[in-house]
């Protein structure tokens, strides 16, 4: 890897870790809660979109506060308590999803439209970029500290109950809260997706 890449990354890791202090200093509103308010508000984001019935609801929450992240970049946010400007942006984002998701035609009824080739040749670029994406992430994980890889890999192990009960086990087993685990975590994965969109560019 040449020394302007590595800059360029050194500068987006540091960029994502700026955005994301911002964002804890917005929703804490003028006191420090050590990052206990940002994972109650995702919690809860995470918990709207269920009540929706969004299967990617983890993803939702994500995004809402990428855009609010992005807005605090260039300006201020007079809207206040935070939460409330939060449900605003979730919003916007749950209407979204629900329109990406009616736009989407059922593979049954598009079977008898859309020529074989076309959704071979579709199935085939998807396969190719999550692949891609797949060894963006492999390349990444390893430029993190090993306690840093084994960290994030095991957070993320499993699904819904089992990924909930394992979490509770690994903060157990550190000695730390579930909130404190999450902010570790949260920290390493905006160095993780700095390190993503860099190498999607590159590549």
């Amino acid at each position: 890897m040449d020394v302007v890449t590595r800059e360029v990354e050194r500068e987006e890791a540091e960029n994502t870790e700026t955005a994301f202090t911002r964002l804890l200093d917005w929703l804490d509103d003028g006191t420090d809660s050590g990052g206990e308010t940002y994972l109650e508000m995702r919690r809860r984001l995470v918990a709207y979109f269920d009540r929706r019935n969004r299967p990617a609801a983890d993803a939702l929450a994500d995004e809402t506060f990428d855009r609010i992240s992005r807005t605090l970049e260039t300006s201020s946010i007079a809207v206040t308590p935070p939460a409330r400007y939060c449900y605003v942006i979730a919003r916007f984002v749950l209407l979204e999803d629900v329109r990406r998701e009616r736009r989407s035609v059922p593979f049954d009824e598009a079977r008898s439209t859309i020529p074989i080739e076309f959704t071979a040749g579709a199935r085939e670029a998807d396969a190719v970029a999550r692949d891609r994406r797949l060894e963006c992430l492999d390349r990444c994980l390893v430029k993190l500290k090993p306690e840093q890889r084994e960290l994030v890999i095991e957070y993320y192990r499993d699904a819904k109950r089992q990924r909930i009960d394992r979490r509770r086990e690994m903060a157990s087993r550190m000695g730390i809260s579930m909130n404190a685990l999450g902010i570790r975590l949260c920290r390493i994965r905006g160095s993780l997706e700095a390190c993503m969109g860099a190498c999607s560019r590159r590549r």
